[in-house]
């Protein structure tokens, strides 16, 4: 019981997968609520375990890139179970699961956030946004140039779209823009942009990989998930929420998180903000007038844990198996598109480190945020965050995800009516 896989004791590990087994194979496998968290749980750090011990990969990310591309390639050559991958299909698609973990982590990281820290951090965070963003604009561009894509390809085409912040929320409307002012089908300009994202997004969770194990051979530079550069004494120990909280106020962090998620899908369908950044909003309003009394922040740092040591790779199984098309990863292999990519999520990250600094933030979490602007939305950020283990940087991230993603596909559709190609 004292060795696992993962958060799962290996006898119980052994349970649950002879189990699965047992029930696929007389057909039994559904999509209750038990089977499918009992399956992705042994999936997920099946996964994880497996990418820690590859020699070479394991320092690059291995356990995120694994966890996410292995059941994409599962699924792509039909080598896993049809029952199982419909159930869990169905499952995620009708729960929409990921945002309850998202609802989760945000509210939890922001609540129990210092209310200076927060305030300093996000006014901060945007010049390495910005500059990163701007740098990566051009150096992204020349080197599609340089591969001899059109610079009009190259910027609209493989560059901005590892910007837009995701598939759903960005690419979507950036393509449909497009689309509108091409007059052209909007699901074949989709097509095109869909294997430069999943690329970036994979670069940006090897970049962030490598970012913590430099962190950890260099600790000046880390701030160990905090992302402003504060004195011993304005930064509270963590230990200080640990121990704090009870069952009641665990609870009532939850029905908090769930109460401002519902709340921003109403916004949502009343304005068209996207429901985790209009929750993000509400959570750092609430946050800057002291509205929650500090139990239930103390309640709310337990909730983020939680979430973010046993619901993480799980839910990493769970997008690559639904969310990752393989075909897409295969297309953008090749070598114009892998370094144009590659040069975007680089200068993107590596502007993030100086200019970071230079704004007094710690460099790699700095930096680590500004590679969550190449990210896959939600999807991206988690995987982007636990290949640093940071995850208590979510709301960051989502800032930069979802605000810089709005952003750039404004900016964008504006540069573009006027220069369609």
């Amino acid at each position: 019981m004292n060795k696992g896989i993962g958060i799962i004791p290996l006898p119980i590990f052994c349970i649950l997968s002879t189990s699965l087994i047992l029930l696929l194979s007389i057909n039994e496998f559904s999509s209750e609520v038990s089977l499918i968290f009992a399956a992705l749980a042994v999936l997920g750090f099946s996964c994880a375990e497996l990418g820690a011990r590859l020699p070479g990969l394991r320092h690059i990310g291995g356990t995120v890139i694994l966890t996410i591309l292995l059941p994409s390639f599962l699924v792509h050559h039909a080598l896993l179970p049809s029952k199982l991958v419909q159930s869990i299909n169905n499952f995620w698609h009708t729960t929409n699961i990921l945002y309850l973990f998202t609802a989760a982590v945000i509210v939890g990281g922001i609540l129990s956030m210092d209310r200076r820290l927060l305030i300093k951090g996000f006014a901060k965070l945007f010049i390495p946004l910005t500059v990163g963003s701007i740098a990566a604009v051009i150096v992204g561009t020349l080197t599609g140039v340089a591969f001899g894509f059109s610079a009009h390809h190259a910027l609209f085409y493989l560059v901005i779209p590892i910007m837009a912040g995701g598939l759903g929320e960005g690419g979507i409307p950036l393509t449909l823009g497009y689309a509108t002012i091409l007059n052209v089908p909007q699901p074949q300009l989709f097509a095109q942009i869909v294997p430069p994202v999943v690329l970036g997004n994979l670069t940006a969770i090897v970049c962030a990989s490598i970012l913590h194990q430099f962190g950890k051979r260099y600790p000046r530079y880390s701030g160990n998930g905090e992302l402003l550069r504060t004195s011993a004494a304005e930064s509270p120990p963590e230990e200080s929420h640990a121990l704090s909280f009870t069952i009641e106020t665990l609870a009532a962090a939850g029905m908090i998180a769930v109460s401002l998620y519902l709340v921003g899908v109403v916004i949502y369908h009343c304005t068209g903000l996207p429901a985790p950044l209009g929750m993000l909003l509400l959570t750092v309003i609430i946050k800057l007038t002291r509205i929650i009394p500090p139990k239930f922040e103390h309640g709310a740092y337990a909730m983020y844990r939680f979430f973010a040591i046993t619901a993480a790779y799980p839910m990493l199984f769970g997008i690559g198996l639904i969310l990752t098309p393989w075909e897409a990863f295969l297309a953008a292999l090749t070598p114009g598109h892998v370094v144009t990519i590659l040069a975007t999520v680089a200068t993107l990250t590596t502007v993030g480190f100086f200019v970071g600094r230079w704004t007094g933030l710690h460099p790699i979490e700095s930096a680590i945020v500004n590679a969550c602007h190449s990210g896959m939305g939600s999807v991206g950020d988690l995987a982007i965050l636990t290949s640093a283990h940071r995850m208590q940087l979510m709301p960051f991230a989502q800032l930069a995800t979802r605000i810089g993603g709005a952003l750039t596909v404004m900016v964008t559709l504006l540069i573009f009516s006027q220069v369609p190609g």
